[in-house]
């Protein structure tokens, strides 16, 4: 990433394709970002995540979130953490107080958000939008990246 404000966008092929670009983004965004993820079901944000964890050292089972709702990955070496949310399953962002969304933004650990629209007008300002697309082929992603402002 360049340091500018503009949409980063990259095809990958495959879960290795996206863990390293993830790699990529959490080397270069350092270890206290906040990663809103947009996308269909299956369209590779848990291997987004494994990417992430792993390009901060990391080293943890990263699954998906969707029935837990939250996720706590702890690198038992380091005691560092990283933070994955799935809303889905909320209805809004006024459900947000019930699983504790201010105490995890204020942690200071890495987080990623899946289904971040439930949240809207409570992400934090300096969230990393990432979209995910599928295709052309079944393995094929392109990722958006929209970097926070340079201020945050």
């Amino acid at each position: 990433m360049d340091g500018e404000r503009r949409p980063h966008v990259r095809a990958v092929h495959g879960v290795r394709g996206t863990q390293d670009f993830a790699r990529e983004l959490a080397q270069s965004f350092g270890p206290r970002a906040f990663y809103a993820l947009e996308g269909d079901l299956g369209a590779g944000k848990t291997c987004f995540v494994q990417g992430l964890c792993d390009g901060l050292g990391i080293r943890a089972a990263v699954s998906s979130p969707t029935f837990a709702i939250a996720n706590e990955y702890r690198d038992e070496s380091s005691g560092r953490r990283f933070l994955h949310l799935d809303l889905y399953r909320l209805s809004g962002p006024d459900e947000l107080d019930t699983i504790g969304w201010d105490d995890y933004l204020d942690s200071g650990d890495p987080m990623a958000v899946e289904w971040p629209e439930r949240a809207e007008g409570r992400l934090p300002p300096g969230a990393i939008r990432v979209r995910f697309s599928i295709g052309p082929g079944p393995d094929d992603r392109t990722i958006e990246v929209d970097p926070p402002p340079p201020d945050r």
